[in-house]
């Protein structure tokens, strides 16, 4: 069976919450003897196909984005070429484009979506959007959310929830890489033992604004991983409050991820706003056996982080609740400790990548076998 993956952007280019579940259903398909190919976007000029832990990646050159949609002319041709060789087609919702594309190129095919988040910030572009997309979820054969919370909160997806599936996005410790002694070291040096940890895009809802607000007039040490859209304003907004227990390091290697994940006391992840959807960066600090520190949105982020079991869930864009919660895991180490623990219990029972892969490719086989009929 060929599984060819659709979405705008993929590893190694970019390295974002969507690109990491492509990535690892495409590792662990292929273990199972599903072939996976993906077609992305790509801002380079090199569009040769790369081949990457055991898969395939075509891309095509992108010409413009508009409200982060990516488009692209040579897109047509080369997805309807790769489509005719596919068994089933997986697309990564949302991108506009992409629905455009699916009924230009008359596939044919069974075709599955991954719906990662709804639509938030761009509610003009949506009313004009929404034709379209209902069409298309409507002429797709299955829809799966990420969690039981998204799906009970999202509208869309109450509206085809008919058709569908609920498979939580998962990991497997075993692609990252294991820090040597040297590098733990050196980041227990810098940060010393109790620092909280964020791994993400500095995006707008992100909720980072509201976490330098909540370290105001503390010392907790924070330690910022990751680059993107809101970073220079979020490091001017430091220097103003004199955060200098705030570190902003930028993208770091896998291995410098993994030795903070492994160092850190705590994972903190103040998204407020829906467009998280899930929270890629907090099932890491759950596969790392943290405790957790997250806003309640009604998303899939308190579908991995349990409030007073796995960690601590406050109120969303309130930074007096923020610090009050990074406050009593530190002066809690035994709780915080424990909550850890039951933390990666639960990983291990949900979100690992072999859950992950086994649901997906039960999926794939009910829709390739409607075919055969």
């Amino acid at each position: 069976m060929r599984i060819l993956h659709f979405f705008k952007t993929a590893f190694p280019e970019t390295m974002g919450g969507i690109e990491q579940v492509i990535d690892q259903l495409a590792r662990g398909s292929n273990r199972l003897g599903i072939e996976t190919e993906v077609l992305t976007l790509t801002e380079g000029t090199d569009t040769r196909p790369i081949d990457i832990h055991g898969y395939r990646i075509h891309r095509v050159r992108c010409d413009f984005q508009l409200a982060s949609t990516g488009f692209s002319a040579s897109a047509y041709g080369r997805f309807s070429q790769l489509a005719r060789q596919a068994d089933i087609i997986h697309y990564h919702f949302p991108w506009p484009f992409m629905d455009l594309l699916h009924f230009a190129g008359r596939i044919q095919k069974p075709c599955l979506v991954t719906y990662h988040s709804d639509i938030i910030r761009q509610r003009l572009l949506l009313s004009v959007y929404r034709p379209l997309m209902n069409r298309f979820m409507r002429d797709v054969d299955q829809i799966v959310a990420t969690s039981p919370n998204y799906l009970a909160t999202s509208s869309v997806l109450q509206k085809y929830a008919a058709k569908v599936s609920v498979v939580p996005i998962g990991l497997d410790k075993t692609t990252y890489p294991a820090p040597n002694p040297a590098r733990l070291r050196y980041w227990q040096e810098k940060l010393g033992e109790r620092f909280f940890l964020f791994v993400g895009v500095l995006r707008y809802y992100k909720g980072l604004h509201i976490l330098l607000e909540a370290a105001k007039d503390t010392n907790i040490a924070i330690a910022i991983v990751g680059a993107g859209p809101t970073e220079n304003e979020l490091k001017r907004k430091a220097a103003q409050l004199k955060l200098h227990h705030i570190h902003f390091f930028g993208y770091l290697p896998e291995e410098d991820k993994a030795a903070l994940l492994e160092l850190c006391y705590g994972v903190i992840f103040p998204s407020h706003l829906r467009s998280e959807a899930f929270g890629i960066s907090l099932l890491e600090g759950a596969m790392y056996g943290k405790p957790m520190i997250s806003c309640e949105i009604g998303t899939g982020t308190t579908y991995i982080n349990i409030g007073e079991e796995t960690g601590l869930v406050v109120p969303p864009s309130d930074p007096t609740s923020l610090r009050d919660a990074m406050l009593y895991l530190l002066r809690n180490p035994a709780k915080a400790a424990e909550m850890g623990r039951r933390a990666e219990n639960r990983y291990q029972q949900y979100f690992t990548a072999d859950k992950m892969v086994h649901k997906y490719a039960a999926l794939y086989r009910d829709l390739y076998a409607k075919t055969l009929h």
